[in-house]
């Protein structure tokens, strides 16, 4: 296997909430699909919105319980002010606030949010080296 992620899918609750949240509130641009599922290009992979029960049902798991699902997002920026400028943003189009962005243990600065379905994105600064692509 190749050491790649091509599509991250999230199974949302309600996809034209979902859908607004990542296309209009943070600008992720969305491709032509059926209306059952969303696509986003991103750079180097895509996001992909579906409904919860349906992706539970497409993997063959039950699609009961909530809570923490033992991962998180993460979108990496140039900057702290850029870190607390792309919370806000997501604050802006509905996400809620997890960990407010501060100073980390490991001397760069982060913090979380959650979308509407819960799921956890971290935005952080690393000032010791740049982690995604380079041609952003």
């Amino acid at each position: 296997m190749k050491p790649r992620i091509s599509m991250i899918t999230l199974g949302v609750n309600d996809m034209g909430k979902s859908v607004k949240f990542y296309r209009d509130g943070l600008g992720f641009p969305q491709m032509e699909s059926s209306p059952e599922v969303a696509f986003f290009m991103l750079n180097g992979s895509w996001l992909g919105l579906y409904g919860h029960n349906a992706l539970a049902q497409d993997a063959e798991v039950s699609a009961e319980g909530r809570g923490f699902n033992g991962f998180a997002l993460a979108h990496n920026v140039a900057s702290e002010a850029e870190v607390n400028q792309t919370i806000e943003q997501a604050l802006s189009a509905g996400a809620t606030l997890s960990k407010s962005a501060q100073k980390t243990s490991w001397g760069g600065y982060s913090g979380y949010f959650k979308d509407p379905d819960g799921y956890l994105w971290e935005i952080a600064h690393n000032p010791f080296f740049w982690i995604g692509p380079t041609d952003d």
